[in-house]
């Protein structure tokens, strides 16, 4: 679950068994108890394609480089049906796919995604390429799925983005109409932009893509690690595949045995928490530093002062962009979910505030702006939050939208939403709760598909693992998945809040999610401690 717009953050998507294709099981393999390749009956011409890796173009084929230790990343392009209730109809989309070859012989596929949902993850394998002990016999795979990326793209017309900097904590009927007009036509542009594939960009579509790519890759299951919506995704694979479930890791989870609704609702919570016991006290402790206050309240209220100026008038740029204050909480949010982001939005508010002071000389408003500037676009191009990556025009945006909106209930109204949002303003949880009446689903007109149940059974085990303050997906929702879906194992990471743990720099985390990848071990739940904060440049 990642990306931020209006104050909505919006966590990725799976589906069920192909409907209506009858199980193969002849010949040897079915003397032998083994399942066929293609065991679902996908269309020979789908089934019958060949992955013609060969090394990425940048930027034709990825949005940037790798980074050192994935530069011979390869790439290649596999065609899947626009609809595979009609997979007949030769209609197809084009998926984009990536690997980092294992460094032996490959006898295993981990596929790879970022999250989103709708993340485009064609470049996501890199960063799984310093786990030696992962990549001696696995290839690591990446994929935009369907919408995103390289692959066939969905769009919004540019829609998402309007209203931006109106303060949802102004609470004035004509302020949240505007937000809630805003909303409206972005949705509307939404469904009208997307035309006839807009309604099949969902989990159940993505997860038959997803097996197909199996297919393609010749193995018999395919293991995964999923991150945020990644693992709504893996889970719902895993619920409709259990027999090609390998072993899946599932981090930073979302509440995937639930609507995406009920999932997202526990963001406010999260953020808020991430925010005022984390941040700020971290920020308080460094006031030599930043002269914020040297408790976390006191930075609070220093915040609150430098957010209340900007309601008077948002900061001007000398490029002419502004900085507003739902801007400024719209940096936060995406700025605390990673520990390795504290120093900068520390810098960030320092800066913000030196240009909402009117004693700050001309040179250290000239100097605080392009400080501003420079991690405005520094935000930009790296996404909402550590594991995201660029994408081409406003498909990702589209999919985060789209996705949740086409699956599941979506219930309430935009006024039960306004109250929604005052309760939690009430609550003390403003930074997302403000605007969590900013819900594009309210305006969608086609009716949800329902989700599939997920419940675990007949699933081999899969691994969650989970920080204490994760701020998009908090624990408490972790757990309430964990406990519903048979046969899953947790590894609660403690003292920590970053969104995103394996191969983020714990050691023993990355050695008990590598003892089950790699070798099979399966871990009983159990917690493992965090990594310390950071300490900034100058202190």
């Amino acid at each position: 679950m990642t990306r931020l717009r209006y104050a909505v953050v919006i966590p990725a998507i799976a589906g069920t068994l192909l409907a209506g294709f009858t199980p193969a099981f002849a010949g040897q393999d079915a003397a032998a108890g083994k399942q066929p390749l293609n065991s679902t009956n996908i269309p020979p011409q789908y089934a019958n394609q060949t992955l013609s890796w060969h090394k990425c173009a940048v930027p034709d084929e990825l949005p940037t480089a790798p980074p050192a230790g994935a530069e011979d990343m390869e790439c290649a392009t596999y065609k899947t049906p626009r609809n595979w209730y009609q997979a007949n109809a030769q209609i197809d989309l084009t998926i984009a796919v990536s690997r980092l070859k294992a460094t032996k012989d490959a006898t295993a596929s981990v596929v790879t995604n970022p999250g989103g949902p709708g993340a485009p993850g064609r470049n996501f394998p890199a960063r799984l390429r310093n786990q030696p002990k992962l990549r001696e016999h696995q290839e690591i795979v990446g994929f935009d799925p369907r919408g995103t990326g390289k692959s066939t793209n969905i769009t919004c017309g540019g829609a998402i983005g309007t209203g931006s900097d109106l303060d949802p904590r102004d609470r004035s009927k004509q302020n949240l109409n505007l937000i809630l007009q805003a909303t409206k036509y972005a949705a509307l542009s939404c469904q009208q932009k997307s035309g006839e594939l807009g309604p099949l960009i969902n989990t159940d579509q993505t997860v038959k893509d997803i097996d197909l790519l199996r297919v393609l890759l010749g193995r018999d299951k395919i293991n995964w690690v999923g991150y945020s919506a990644g693992t709504w995704m893996g889970a719902h694979y895993a619920q409709a595949y259990p027999t090609r479930t390998g072993r899946f890791v599932l981090d930073s989870s979302t509440e995937f045995t639930t609507t995406w609704q009920k999932s997202f609702d526990w963001q406010p919570l999260g953020f808020e928490r991430r925010w005022r016991q984390d941040f700020l006290p971290w920020m308080a402790k460094y006031d030599k530093l930043y002269h914020f206050g040297t408790t976390g309240e006191a930075a609070r209220q220093t915040y609150e002062q430098v957010r209340y100026a900007l309601t008077q008038g948002a900061v001007t740029l000398p490029d002419g962009s502004t900085v507003s204050a739902n801007g400024l909480d719209s940096f936060i949010a995406s700025s605390i979910y990673s520990k390795r982001s504290f120093p900068g939005l520390a810098d960030y508010l320092v800066s913000v505030r030196t240009l909402t002071q009117g004693t700050a000389s001309a040179q250290a408003k000239t100097s605080a702006a392009q400080k501003v500037k420079a991690a405005d676009k520094s935000t930009e191009t790296s996404g909402a939050q550590p594991l995201m990556v660029p994408t081409d025009g406003d498909a990702y945006d589209a999919s985060f939208w789209t996705i949740p909106c086409n699956e599941g209930p979506w219930t309430g109204s935009t006024q039960s939403a306004i109250k929604q949002s005052q309760k939690l303003i009430d609550q003390q949880l403003p930074l997302l709760g403000a605007g969590w009446f900013i819900q594009p689903c309210l305006f969608w007109k086609k009716p949800p598909a329902p989700l599939p149940v997920l419940n675990g059974k007949g699933v081999p085990p899969v691994l969650i693992v989970e920080s204490e303050h994760d701020p998009a997906t908090p624990i408490e929702g972790a757990r309430r998945a964990h406990k519903a879906f048979e046969n899953s194992r947790m590894l609660t990471i403690t003292g920590e809040g970053d969104h995103g743990i394996y191969a983020g720099g714990n050691a023993g985390v990355d050695k008990v999610v590598e003892a089950y990848l790699v070798d099979g071990v399966v871990p009983n739940d159990q917690s493992l401690p965090g990594v310390a904060l950071p300490v900034p440049p100058g202190a």
